[in-house]
Parts: C-alpha cells; structure tokens; sequence
C-alpha cells in the first residue's frame, strides 16, 4: 500500500515552498512586519527564568522566541527536555527563534537548527477579565517531520476572540520521535521527545501564563494534521493530566482507530526499535541507515555523534509516536475505547475532501487521473502494481469502483473534465480521514462532552499548506481539502497566503472564531447570536456542517448518505 507515502510527500514538497517563499521573500516581509511593530520598552513581563520584553502592533502583543527548554543538543539529544537557563537580563522576546531541523524543498538541503524549542505568546491588547484571558496553545501539523509555531500567525482569534495563543516549535523527525534500543537502554523516557516538548511547554504555559495575564485554569490545546494527532496523543497521555482543560483536534484523527489501520502505524516501543511495520522503519534499520550499523557502531554515542542533517535526509517522509509505557501507555484507540484518557470538553472535526490534497500532489507529480485509468489509479494508491490490465484486480477493487464510489456519482463541475479526481478523492477521504475520526467520536462521546465538526465550504479559496502556493492549474478543485480549513482561523503569511474571501466566506471564518475562541472560555463553542452547535451523542447524534455564510447543524444519516464509513469501511 503506497498511499501514505503519496500523502507524505505533500507534506514534504510543502516545507520547500515556504521556506523558499521564506527566504525569497525575507526582506520584504521582515519590512512589512516590523513597519507595524514597536519594541516594548518597558512594561516587562517577568517569568520564572526572568523578565523578558516583546513588541507592540495595534490590537496586541507579542512575545517571540522564548526558550521553553534548554537547547536539546549533543549529550542531551534524545533525552527528555531539560529546564531552560534563567536570562541574563532583560530578554528581548522580539524575533522568532530556529525551526527545528527538517528538510527544505523536500529533498534538501536541511534548514532549522537543534536549537529549536522556543514558543512564541500573543496577548490581546486589552484589560484582561477578572480571571485572566483564556490561552490557546496551537499544535502545528506536518507529519511530525516539518512545520515550525512560527508559520501561523493567531492575530484573528488573539483581537477577535479575546485569547491569548501561544504557538511552539517540538522535536521533529528522528530526533523528535525515534526508537533504538542502545538509546530506550539508558533509563529515561524513551522515543516520544516530540511529545514530550509539547508536555513541557504546556508545563511552561502553567507556570507563566498568568504574567501575560492568562488565565493558566483555562487552557485549551488545538492543532491540525499531525497536530491534531498530538492532541489526540495528549489527551491519550497520562503525563498531560492536568496541563489544560480542553482540546480542539482538526483533521488529526487519520491512521488509526479503524481496525485495518491496527497496528501499523502507533506501535510497541519494541516494535518501533527492532522491527519495524510497513509504515514504521525499524530504529536498528534507520541506526544502519545512518553509518551506525554492527554490534560496534549500533551504539547511543555513535547516533547521537551523527549530524542532524544526517538524520533528517534519512528519516522517512512521516512519523508516528509510539507506545513506549510512559508517556503512552496504549494506542489512542484502546485509551478512547476503554475510556482511560484525560476526560475533557473535546473538539474533533475533518473536512470534507481531505484526500484532494494527497490526489493533487499525485496529480502534480505527473501522474495524470483519468475516468479510464481510474480503477488502475485506485490500485496504484493501494500498492498494487498490477490490476486492470492483467484481470488481477482484487474483488475490493471492483467493488470500490464499482459500487461504493462509481464515477457516476461524482460529476465533474463546470469548467472540469474528469469524474475520477473526485471519485479517488472522497474514496481516500473516507480509508484515511473521515471514518477515522468517525470511529474516534463514537468513543470519545463516551466519555467527554465532545462536540464534532466538518469543515464543508467547497468554493474556499484554493489553498493548502502542504501543495506548492501558488498552486498549479488543477484538473479538478480544492475544495475543502486538507488544511484549507485553517486560513479561516490564522493569517498565513508565511505560507505566501492572503485569502480574498467572500462576503459568506469572511462571515464562516468570523463564526468559526467565535466557535474556536468561546470554546476556549468555556468548554463549549456555543454563544448568544451563534448558529447553535450541539453535543455529539455517539451514533444517531449530530454534528456541525461549517459552511459559508452560516453552519448548520447534520445528522449522522446524512453524514452516512455522503460517506461510507457505517456501510463499507466500518466493516473491515
């Protein structure tokens, strides 16, 4: 099965469009940002490492590039992260600190250094209530292997919704997320360092939230993609009990929970170091990989004597936490089955087409996806290298095409010539995404006040974090493709991205602020003038369909006429 590996590699092309964006842009966005910003003279923030000072724009402030953790390099690669120093001084929170080491323009060279755990605090510029602003502290996504705190400026939900946001970088990759038995040896805690970094800095909100004025007692989590995953993993963590109150995940359920994703993907720590599944490489694999091979070499002083752009160019093109006794103690899905998770208000939401993101790189890579060629195309995101031509097309096969997701029901819409883009699309949305985290809602409403979402705006402006920006000429739409949803709720600068929404769409992005940010306040996204959102109540129970100009509320039978989760991949 090659899908996850077509995905991945829209993750990974991504990370060279905007750090080459970055750098080609740096200049001019360096001007525009500071022509707007005043350094905060005085007025300084203490912390428990010291005082420190930020910048001032209109609307709020913000603190950039605090160290959360000591630098996690040489002897201290690959060990939980360490207290930061205490400043010297007054430290000037005004420019952002090194991503973390991740390939650029997915083949290289490497940028960011190991340097990288800094997290960035944006307060509105305002009189905080009486128990301090709510926080939110943002996840990024990019498969555990790219991304940075950076990339996403909260200013709409900071001046909007009356949050502070904090944003943070986490251990990527090998060096973030890495099993290895000469390293797991050593008596720490093993393999999940990128988790972990998150934990520490939800610690460091817990203790310094309330010097910005926050309201530590109020803290929600959110991320998309391989940060929604991290909520997910948080939640599932017995180390996060206490860290915060809610969790917003989007997109972030992918990979597990259905049967047929088990256990492939979250693994025992001892499966992840020795053996290895077709989606996790074994650590004494990936050790050989690097120049660390033999009884010899396969040692924690020659990995950690290897170069962090070593590392990067060998690790896989995506990575998964693992099941390592401690910081997890069992899969997401057997925590959220069992009921064994931190119990709390919970936001969980997909969008609509998904998978147009990972059928959009295929496309732009050069593989063309046609209505005659469709079912050799659904074989070719399976992993099989022979079908329709041969007559050796599994029944499966036929019967996705055939029956499950025909090209007669996906008609292209004008101005586009081809059913099969679609087809492929809501077929892959389904195995990957959406049935995924319909499996996760069904538990965690067990269990939490859950309240689940899909974004659905179609005619969103054609943008995705993980495609080249600005895209290509497509032979099908976006739509609400993977991580569309979050220029509703960031500006993404960064990213070369400044939508130009409609009237209906700038009132969908203002609802779900609203949504995101009294969620924040109070465990549910419901306020007085809002379309009304209810809880989810498992099975038969409803959920919020986010559509411009206004959301409305769906049943899972329509969720289940529009998907095939109930009557196809549940059944697997």
């Amino acid at each position: 099965m090659n899908l996850r590996s077509i995905r991945t590699s829209s993750h990974i092309h991504s990370t060279g469009i905007w750090s080459s964006l970055c750098f080609i842009l740096a200049g001019l966005c360096v001007a525009l940002i500071y022509s707007s910003r005043t350094a905060l003279a005085s007025g300084a923030i203490v912390t428990n490492q010291g005082p420190l000072s930020g910048v001032a724009i209109s609307g709020e402030h913000e603190y950039l590039g605090i160290p959360y953790a000591a630098p996690p390099v040489r002897s201290l690669r690959w060990l939980p992260p360490q207290p930061p120093a205490h400043f010297t001084g007054l430290f000037q929170a005004t420019q952002f600190g090194n991503i973390c080491p991740q390939l650029t323009n997915g083949v290289g060279p490497v940028t960011g250094s190991e340097d990288c755990l800094y997290l960035n605090v944006y307060v509105p510029d305002t009189d905080p209530p009486a128990h301090g602003f709510p926080v939110m502290v943002w996840i990024h996504g990019g498969s555990l292997v790219i991304g940075a705190g950076s990339d996403y400026d909260p200013t709409p939900l900071v001046q909007k919704g009356g949050v502070i946001v904090v944003t943070l970088n986490y251990r990527l990759g090998l060096l973030g997320f890495f099993a290895h038995p000469a390293i797991d040896a050593e008596g720490h805690l093993n393999a999940n360092y990128g988790l972990r970094d998150q934990q520490f800095a939800f610690s460091w909100v817990q203790k310094n939230i309330g010097a910005f004025g926050g309201d530590p007692n109020r803290v929600t989590i959110f991320g998309e993609s391989a940060g929604g995953q991290s909520v997910l993993s948080n939640l599932a963590s017995p180390l996060s009990s206490g860290l915060f109150e809610q969790a917003i995940a989007e997109s972030g359920a992918y990979d597990q929970f259905q049967d047929y994703w088990d256990p492939i993907t979250i693994v025992p720590l001892a499966t992840a170091e020795t053996v290895g599944t077709i989606f996790v490489p074994a650590g004494t694999t990936l050790a050989a990989d690097v120049g660390c091979a033999g009884q010899t070499t396969q040692t924690a002083q020659c990995l950690r004597a290897t170069p962090a752009s070593t590392l990067v160019e060998t690790e896989p093109g995506f990575l998964f936490p693992n099941v390592d006794g401690t910081v997890l103690t069992q899969t997401l899905d057997s925590a959220f089955t069992t009921g064994e998770f931190n119990r709390m208000p919970i936001i969980n939401g997909t969008n609509h087409d998904e998978a147009r993101t990972d059928v959009a790189q295929y496309v732009l890579a050069g593989n063309p996806v046609t209505d005659t060629g469709y079912m050799d195309t659904v074989a070719a995101f399976f992993g099989l290298a022979v079908c329709k031509p041969l007559k050796k097309c599994d029944p499966f096969l036929y019967s996705l095409v055939d029956v499950e997701y025909p090209l007669a029901d996906y008609p292209p819409p004008p101005g586009y010539s081809a059913s099969a883009p679609l087809a492929l699309s809501a077929l892959l949305t389904d195995f990957e995404y959406v049935c995924t985290a319909r499996k996760a809602d069904l538990s965690l409403s067990q269990n939490a006040p859950t309240y689940t979402y899909e974004f659905s705006d179609e005619t969103a402006p054609s943008f995705s974090p993980f495609l080249p920006v600005p895209l290509p000429q497509l032979s099908f739409p976006l739509g609400a493709a993977h991580g569309v949803e979050l220029e509703y709720l960031f500006n993404l600068n960064a990213f070369g991205i400044s939508p130009a929404f409609s009237t209906e769409q700038q009132h969908l992005s203002d609802t779900m602020i609203g949504y995101w940010t009294q969620f924040a306040k109070t465990g549910n996204p419901n306020s007085e003038g809002a379309p009304d959102w209810p809880l989810y109540t498992g099975a038969g129970g409803q959920f919020e369909s986010l559509v411009a100009p206004t959301p409305t509320i769906e049943s899972d039978s329509s969720f289940d006429t529009d998907h095939k989760c109930s009557s196809f991949w549940d059944t697997f």
